[in-house]
């Protein structure tokens, strides 16, 4: 591995971890959140989903963005909106200046991480690329596991502002090492021109999309799905029209490129959603603070860390949809063993499900991406890396929308209490057998298009 390969495996994989970072560990100081600024339990949960329906509005724009004007000056600009908006969030007086920083939090995120994961694969050989995908996911994985751990800390020791000045120091190293360390710069689509009416169409369809979603128990949320859906379907009308369209859905007639697309979207939608029916369960239902609720979540993010480098190494020899495959089936059952947990529910059982989930996805995740990055050629690189992080945002916030439509159906837009404890546990199980039924679909997804060539397997 020469200095530069280095170089950007150290920056993306920090990237990582820190854009995640800040949004598991928010998750666990929601109930602090929500107790200083009086949310519902509905807004509780739009603390999360607007962070992520800010990234998957950016995503597509973000790839042909990067592609233009290159993967680093993506990456600078992104980590300065990052860094100012956690430096501003800090000073938060109300839950609306609250939310909108998180919108601002979840733009800068979505640009980082589509030029983070298209640098990665645009400086590394194909047969090094799993390997360095699966160390760059690790970091995700590694957020995600110490999040809970570290968030549950700072926030039952300093609060929930600690969150956010903790990470500034470490975003602000790795846009200096941007600045004074990569001199290379990565331009795929220079002589293209931006594609403004795809992206206007995309993000407001999206956007209109998840948030009609979430609220489909009510009758404007049933319309605002429709709009959204029409939408995107221009979107892709102008897709095909265009030129230089900001996302080229001609990679989709690729059957392992799509099938793997769709297998990760349905995998995070499937999976995201645990970490707040856990979370919620510990610290409503079982009285645990904080810092206990992050030790015990942090047991299927660590197996993930161990997993997934191990994982997309082997992805590299090994069919990766096939890998996919058995790592979303093992997580489908952790997840099935979470839909039966009830106020009595020993607390090894719940140990024992968490552990499941995290073994599969980190089994899933590496090979699913190594899957869809070695789908297309190397001027697709940016194209494919924003379609890794849409499916991937798109699949957490719907996920997260579809939990927030449980809680609506079942228990309404109330605070939850200690009275509405028992809606709250019927909420959960019956959104955890959704996310099960999901897995089942990733599953089909990832072995639909398991005898169809890639790029990468047609040229070496």
């Amino acid at each position: 591995m020469n200095q530069l390969e280095k170089c950007v495996l150290v920056i993306a994989t920090i990237t990582s971890f820190f854009t995640v970072f800040l949004s598991s560990a928010v998750m666990i100081a929601v109930p602090t959140i929500a107790s200083e600024f009086q949310m519902s339990n509905i807004v509780q949960n739009w603390v999360s989903m607007l962070f992520y329906l800010s990234v998957a509005v950016v995503t597509i724009p973000a790839g042909q963005l990067s592609g233009k004007y290159g993967l680093k000056k993506t990456m600078v600009y992104g980590s300065v909106l990052f860094i100012v908006s956690s430096l501003i969030i800090m000073f938060s007086n109300s839950k609306d200046m609250f939310l909108i920083l998180r919108i601002f939090q979840g733009i800068g995120s979505g640009f980082l991480s589509v030029a983070a994961m298209a640098m990665v694969v645009s400086t590394f050989k194909p047969q090094d690329r799993g390997k360095a995908i699966g160390i760059t996911v690790t970091g995700v994985y590694l957020a995600t596991s110490l999040s809970p751990v570290i968030g549950g800390l700072l926030n039952f020791d300093f609060g929930w502002r600690s969150l956010f000045l903790f990470t500034i120091p470490f975003l602000v190293l790795c846009l200096f090492l941007l600045i004074t360390k990569i001199n290379k710069e990565w331009i795929t689509m220079e002589n293209a021109s931006i594609d403004v009416k795809g992206c206007i169409s995309y993000g407001f369809g999206i956007l209109l999309f998840i948030y009609g979603f979430s609220n489909l128990n009510q009758y404007q949320g049933l319309n605002l799905t429709i709009i959204g859906v029409i939408l995107l379907m221009v979107f892709v009308y102008f897709e095909f029209k265009s030129d230089y369209p900001a996302f080229d859905i001609k990679l989709f007639k690729n059957a392992k490129f799509s099938s793997s697309n769709f297998a990760a979207l349905c995998a995070y939608l499937a999976t995201f959603a645990v970490v707040t029916i856990v979370n919620y369960n510990l610290q409503y239902i079982r009285g645990f603070d904080s810092q206990q609720s992050g030790l015990i979540l942090m047991i299927a993010p660590i197996l993930q860390v161990i997993i997934a480098p191990l994982a997309g190494r082997l992805s590299d020899s090994v069919n990766p949809q096939k890998l996919s495959a058995l790592g979303i089936c093992i997580g489908g059952v952790g997840l099935f063993i979470i839909s039966t947990i009830s106020e009595g529910t020993p607390l090894e059982f719940l140990m024992v499900a968490l552990a499941l989930q995290g073994l599969g996805f980190g089994i899933f995740s590496s090979p699913n991406t190594n899957a869809i990055m070695g789908a297309v050629p190397p001027k697709d690189t940016s194209m494919a890396s924003a379609s890794v992080a849409t499916m991937r945002v798109i699949g957490q916030t719907m996920s997260i929308g579809m939990l927030t439509l449980v809680f609506a159906f079942v228990m309404g837009n109330v605070l939850i209490s200690p009275e509405t404890y028992h809606l709250l546990v019927i909420s959960c199980q019956v959104a955890a057998g959704i996310c099960t039924v999901l897995c089942v679909v990733s599953v089909f997804l990832s072995l639909i298009g398991i005898k169809s060539k890639g790029y990468y397997d047609k040229n070496g």
